[in-house]
């Protein structure tokens, strides 16, 4: 089995606060999917598994989380394989409603029978509008196990940047972001992944470059946490598969403990383990 959570990541990969906003970022040749697996390890682990939870007089326990996950890049087979080498078996977790999976990849360019609201299983997105985005993520809360009321929803999406890419400018940055803003107001807690890459952020020659850096950097100034990945800037390395970096969003409020600006190194095993270090170890 690959290792589950790194030590130096236990205090990232928990329960996030609640309305908060993680931001996980990255490029070409570092991407954020082991982090991905990692945070629905921490979330949907048995509650025998040594994993951190939110402190506090109203903290929950693991049975009380539920995951609505949106990816628009990689299907559910993808996951399922990458989770299952974490001990996490998301078949099992969709079956007890604290898992439903929304499929933005599957059916988003192609004709294929739409999954009917409500029915078990992966949800399919068969449209790029944001209505229909809305709709589908809203039909997935309600199949978790739990009213929001006895249990706390976590809401992952994956490269939402990429409606971006495909709506051919009828889709603008501002308009995705307030249907994200409204659907975090439906959730506990939200991750959003996003691209970082230099010329999606800085060039900003084309619109879709302006459009992206507009979404990303919205973003980041919403979010609580921010972790970006990158790689080293002397180039490859035989055991080293990049950087981690952790910084504080813009969207710390008063009394929430402010994240210490911190940055580690990680390796990405060939069996899908990850080593996380201090520089010099």
């Amino acid at each position: 089995m690959a290792s589950r959570i790194p030590p130096l990541l236990d205090a990232y990969l928990g329960l996030p606060p609640e309305t908060s906003l993680t931001l996980l970022s990255g490029i070409l040749g570092s991407n954020a999917n082991w982090l991905v697996f990692r945070y629905l390890c921490s979330l949907l682990s048995p509650p025998s598994g040594p994993i951190p939870r939110e402190d506090g007089p109203g903290s929950s326990t693991v049975d009380d989380i539920n995951v609505v996950f949106v990816s628009f890049l990689r299907d559910y087979a993808f996951w399922k394989d990458g989770v299952g080498k974490l001990g996490i078996d998301l078949d099992s977790s969709t079956r007890k409603g604290r898992f439903v999976f929304v499929d933005g990849l599957s059916g988003l360019f192609h004709t294929l029978i739409a999954s009917p609201a409500n029915a078990p299983g992966p949800q399919i997105l068969s449209s790029g509008s944001l209505q229909h985005l809305r709709n589908k993520v809203e039909d997935a809360m309600t199949q978790t196990g739990r009213p929001s009321s006895q249990g706390r929803t976590v809401l992952i999406i994956d490269q939402p940047d990429l409606l971006l890419a495909a709506s051919e400018d009828a889709i603008s940055s501002q308009a995705l972001r307030e249907t994200l803003l409204d659907l975090r107001d439906k959730v506990y807690a939200s991750i959003f992944v996003l691209s970082a890459d230099e010329p999606l952020i800085s060039s900003q020659a084309t619109s879709l470059e302006k459009d992206h850096a507009a979404l990303a950097i919205s973003i980041a100034h919403d979010a609580r946490l921010v972790i970006s990945l990158r790689m080293l800037d002397t180039g490859a390395a035989r055991d080293v598969s990049g950087v981690l970096r952790v910084t504080p969003g813009g969207g710390v409020d008063d009394g929430v403990e402010v994240v210490e600006e911190r940055e580690l190194l990680y390796f990405v095993a060939g069996d899908g383990g990850v080593r996380v270090f201090e520089r010099g170890e």
